[in-house]
């Protein structure tokens, strides 16, 4: 016997339980009660037409035996597959008998026999009036066996907007979207959806049968968190862990201070429509986490959390050390943005930068300098920055290690007359007044670390006042692109480090400018950029090799599609391309390495 019909039975003798204390305080008749225990029996025993006969005599007297009376007539016609004849005595109770104190139970036998017919709309309805507890499981079962048959996309979005708040319809919408879906739309509304009910823990049954079919669903509020299924699911969930401050957030402000955010989310979107056309399925979802290490532990404790095949993020040092402690013990691939500490990737497997370490800069500006003019002295400047002391430190290891001398380590800033006069290139500061004077100083190079747009224009003519020659090594920040003149960049032989380099000429760069530029009405920030590369890659991936991305061999960028330069992690978690560019006929090109 089906789990419908079972239920059905139960519900049988807890009503006439109920009957038996609530009816006798009516004073009805023991002959009566007798008459209406016997009609149920038959009901039980399956012989629904004599029952049928008996329980419409009941009926018909119209006395406290009669809702229940009508109720099990509708059941034996349910039983008997007559679901007309069962629904019209079930309106009929709930019509005659508005108070009765059983009514949700009326209500889902209804909600069983609408399903039973296709009136999904009728059913969902009816659910809507269930009030008891006692039968949520119940009522999320009919509902997992029936919804899920639906093979309408359209009649999935249509009980959806009629019922928005219902979880099964929900998630089945989400399921049949990453099953069939290709229209960006659907794709966008699956986001919706799942940021809102999660994600389906398993595909929901199709089976024919019409036995209810218990699912796994996540649900928010439950002290268990389900196993990973690690079966291929043909979708991936990606969490995005990043501080959205939804509850600060402005639309009509476009300057946030948190707006690099919105743009790394905004690529990461575009990256996802772009997998749906390769056939890959994503399903994003959005946690607004800030700096808390507490709410971190929560969510990656929740059990939605438990299907989550990718995360992008958390971008504050104690939430990302616990979830990255989460993501290495269940085998989640862990990605971090916009990190450069090499540090956050050592002795985590699961875990890698999207951007190259400052240790991975330090070397790959080391092996383009054995390219130059082969002295091996060199001066380090660096701005005020953390970052940018970090950077220089990391350099200087590096050229300490391979036997450089290192004329000169020192923090730069101010103006260009501030910058010389500090320089320190043959052990003493040199007067201000003596600039005309100073002996030219010839270096293999000078490398210069920082993020002030200002600090490169100023150090290429402080070099100028110092006579010193030899190659320049820049980062790019530390450059005004906007400001600065192309005569700076050719002043001196000028190398810069620039991670994030876009070449606009580029026919990906520019059908990706468009396209941003028509939905957001903005042009792409580099940020944009980044996230549309990374959910490429690593979606990529994660279809080419699974969440474990267990062909170390293959994490390299094999087409030219991306908008920077691509990635490389066959040696290391961390990214491995470093782009060196240098001004050239007009433009910014690459050296090759």
């Amino acid at each position: 016997m089906n789990g419908r019909l079972s239920w059905l039975i139960l519900a049988a003798v807890s009503l006439l339980w109920l009957l038996n204390k609530q009816v006798a305080l009516a004073q009805v008749s023991p002959d009566a009660l007798k008459r209406y225990k016997a009609a149920v029996q038959l009901v039980q025993t399956g012989n629904y037409e004599r029952a049928k006969t008996d329980l419409n005599a009941i009926i018909l007297r119209e006395d406290p035996l009669a809702p229940y009376a009508h109720y099990y007539y509708a059941v034996a016609a349910f039983r008997q597959k007559n679901f007309n004849q069962a629904r019209l005595m079930i309106k009929q109770l709930m019509t005659r008998y508005p108070n009765w104190h059983k009514l949700d139970d009326a209500n889902y036998l209804f909600a069983a026999i609408c399903m039973e017919t296709g009136q999904f709309e009728d059913a969902l309805e009816a659910i809507q009036e269930i009030k008891s507890p006692a039968l949520r499981n119940d009522v999320s079962k009919l509902e997992q066996a029936f919804i899920a048959r639906i093979t309408d996309l359209n009649r999935l979005k249509q009980l959806n907007k009629e019922f928005p708040d219902d979880r099964v319809v929900g998630l089945t919408l989400i399921d049949f979207i990453q099953r069939t879906a290709t229209d960006k739309d659907d794709l966008e509304l699956s986001d919706r959806l799942t940021n809102r009910f999660g994600v389906p823990g398993t595909v929901v049954s199709r089976s024919t049968s019409t036995t209810p079919v218990a699912t796994t669903t996540t649900n928010s509020t439950s002290a268990v968190t389900p196993a990973r299924n690690t079966r291929s699911k043909g979708y991936y969930n990606v969490a995005v862990m990043f501080p959205f401050r939804v509850d600060e957030f402005n639309p009509d402000k476009r300057q946030r201070s948190n707006q690099y955010v919105y743009d790394l989310y905004d690529g990461i979107r575009m990256a996802k429509a772009r997998l749906q056309d390769e056939g890959i399925t994503v399903n994003l979802f959005a946690y607004d986490l800030d700096n808390d290490a507490n709410k971190a532990l929560e969510l990656v404790n929740s059990p939605a959390f438990a299907q989550t095949d990718m995360i992008i993020g958390p971008l504050y040092v104690e939430p990302n050390r616990i979830v990255s402690a989460y993501a290495n013990q269940n085998n989640i691939l862990l990605l971090n943005p916009i990190a450069t500490s090499s540090e956050l990737v050592a002795n985590q497997p699961m875990s890698f930068l999207a951007q190259p370490s400052l240790n991975q800069q330090a070397l790959k500006v080391a092996d383009q300098v054995r390219t130059l003019n082969g002295l091996r002295r060199a001066a380090i400047y660096f701005g005020s920055s953390r970052r940018d002391s970090l950077l220089a430190l990391a350099y200087q290891n590096e050229m300490k290690r391979q036997n450089y001398q290192i004329v000169d380590f020192r923090k730069l800033s101010g103006s260009a007359q501030t910058m010389a006069e500090a320089m320190q290139l043959t052990g003493t500061a040199t007067p201000s007044r003596s600039l005309s004077t100073v002996t030219p100083v010839s270096l293999g190079h000078v490398f210069l670390a920082s993020n002030n747009e200002e600090d490169g224009a100023r150090l290429i003519d402080a070099l100028s006042r110092r006579k010193v020659s030899g190659p320049l090594i820049a980062t790019a920040s530390a450059f005004d692109f906007y400001k600065t003149s192309a005569s700076t960049f050719t002043r001196r032989d000028l190398y810069l480090l620039y991670p994030d380099f876009i070449d606009s000429a580029r026919e990906p760069v520019t059908e990706f400018q468009e396209e941003y530029l028509a939905k957001r009405n903005t042009i792409p920030s580099v940020f944009a950029s980044e996230g549309y590369d990374m959910m490429l890659f690593f979606g990529r991936q994660l279809a080419k090799n699974g969440p474990q991305l267990r062909n170390r061999n293959t994490l390299r960028s094999d087409t030219d599609d991306y908008l920077l330069s691509g990635f490389d992690y066959t040696q290391a978690n961390e990214n491995q391309i470093v782009p060196i560019v240098k001004y050239a006929d007009g433009r910014f090109i690459k050296v090759k390495e």
